[in-house]
């Protein structure tokens, strides 16, 4: 993968793509309303990226993935380099920021080793502590995880990533090697903005949260129904190898769709992602709103070391107040 972009090519495309280097926050695209909000967004792209991005975004099953052919259509569209191109696209993936408490709208890219790009925005839960948060680095991240990237090759964001985030990344590659692509800094690995890492080796891990290895947990009553084979499939993706309590969530909403979350955890605990955090984040990048939420089922296994039941709970009671979450038990 070519890394070389410069600071004054990366502001140069950012000024182009209308973001600049500071943050700002963008309305979520309303339905019908999507070519409209890029053009917006995103004014000195073709008039063919946009027609492109429009219909990949209007597409019922969108989930916040670029397939690589509709990368590379873009890229020749814009004659950019995908580097410079995943910085142009950061206004798209800042408009899906939730951040209610803060007002200070992040938005990531990331690619994945098929190719793929996954963006992510932060998510703020109101009224609840800053620890639900989720900082958008990881609702990238657990986009990539979520489709079942083997790897992640680069990120692109606005400003240089906080050490929260940095160690979250650490766990998806842990070798740090990753790119990380602002527009202050241009191109630089991973391990040149966090020496001397606390990475999973330090646990005694041979291999970071990529890839999914999976496991074949089972539920301790058989079930049918969709909801919890659904969130059965979430734990069976889960990376808990620090707590040994794997877990997964599904949220349905009013149009239809299934959204799961697999818990993925941080060798330094606290970067960890609830099951629910991912579900939410999958459920943002594909447009849906909390108030969508029809459903939630969480599966975990009785007796583990901790249990997701209460902050699942206390999250879904902000963001969907009056919904029964649905505990379904499984074994190790």
């Amino acid at each position: 993968m070519n890394t070389e972009i410069t600071r004054r090519e990366a502001l140069g495309v950012l000024g182009a793509a209308g973001l600049g280097v500071t943050l700002t926050g963008l309305p979520l695209f309303g339905a019908g309303a999507v070519n409209g909000e890029l053009r917006k967004q995103l004014p000195k792209f073709t008039e063919a990226s946009l027609e492109s991005l429009s219909e990949l975004i209007e597409d019922s099953a969108y989930s916040g993935r670029i397939e690589p052919r509709d990368l590379a259509a873009l890229a020749r569209n814009e004659n950019m380099s995908v580097e410079k191109l995943m910085l142009a696209l950061l206004p798209l993936a800042q408009s899906y920021s939730r951040a209610p408490i803060s007002n200070f709208h992040v938005g990531v890219v990331v690619r994945g080793e098929s190719g793929a790009l996954y963006t992510g925005a932060n998510i703020e839960i109101p009224n609840q502590c800053l620890g639900f948060a989720v900082h958008a680095e990881q609702s990238a991240l657990s986009n990539a995880y979520m489709h079942g990237e083997n790897s992640v090759m680069a990120l692109a964001v606005g400003g240089a990533p906080c050490g929260h985030c940095r160690q979250f990344i650490d766990e998806m590659a842990p070798e740090g090697e990753i790119v990380i692509l602002t527009p202050e800094h241009g191109a630089r690995k991973l391990s040149e903005i966090l020496p001397e890492a606390f990475g999973p080796a330090a646990l005694g891990m041979k291999h970071g949260a990529l890839p999914v290895r999976g496991n074949s947990l089972s539920l301790v009553s058989p079930k049918t129904d969709e909801m919890s084979l659904a969130a059965l499939e979430a734990m069976r993706k889960s990376y808990a190898p620090y707590s040994k309590s794997p877990s997964g969530v599904a949220l349905r909403t009013k149009r239809g769709r299934i959204y799961r979350g697999s818990y993925i955890e941080s060798v330094a605990f606290n970067p960890s992602l609830s099951p629910l955090q991912v579900a939410l984040a999958a459920m943002i990048a594909a447009r849906e709103e909390y108030p969508a939420i029809q459903a939630a089922t969480l599966v975990e296994v009785h007796g583990a070391k901790i249990s997701q039941r209460a902050v699942t709970e206390t999250v879904l009671t902000a963001v969907a107040p009056g919904m029964q979450l649905e505990i379904v038990a499984a074994r190790l």
